[in-house]
């Protein structure tokens, strides 16, 4: 059991939920990986939503390792001639970066009540679970038990 609840304010969720800035073009995608690989440093997390959010950062070179397998996928497995999938905070002095993946896309730009959750989170900020982020209430939970408890 989670001793620790997230909560609106924890600074994970709310940089997660912040604005961001997509890497609409494949130019502007090596350019955002450039800017990263030039600040790279063993202070990212590397994050596949899913998994358990890492406690420790990366060292550097899985980071750089990680980028160039990201981009290698991203590149084999979202067939357009634009990117689009990949949103940074900041895409010259990026600190937190979401990967959206190509097989899970549904609405990850423009406006949803309900959008996906990236696939993988690269950030400065020690990762926490979106998913249970938006875990239903408690009072959602005893709602369901009672039906199909």
């Amino acid at each position: 059991m989670n001793k620790n609840p997230i909560t609106e304010q924890d600074p994970y969720l709310a940089a997660f939920r912040g604005s961001f800035t997509s890497a609409l073009r494949w130019h502007h995608l090596d350019a955002l990986w450039e800017s990263l690989k030039a600040a790279a440093d063993d202070q990212w997390f590397i994050y596949a939503i899913g998994h358990q959010p890492p406690r420790e950062p990366a060292p550097r070179d899985k980071l750089l390792h990680f980028i160039d397998e990201i981009d290698a996928l991203l590149r084999r497995e979202h067939d357009e001639d634009y990117c689009g999938i990949v949103y940074a905070d900041d895409l010259k002095r990026p600190a937190f970066i979401k990967i959206y993946d190509p097989h899970n896309l549904g609405v990850s730009c423009g406006y949803s009540d309900n959008p996906p959750l990236p696939g993988w989170v690269l950030s400065r900020i020690p990762p926490c679970d979106p998913q249970q982020a938006a875990a239903p209430t408690a009072s959602r939970k005893r709602w369901w038990e009672k039906i199909f408890g």
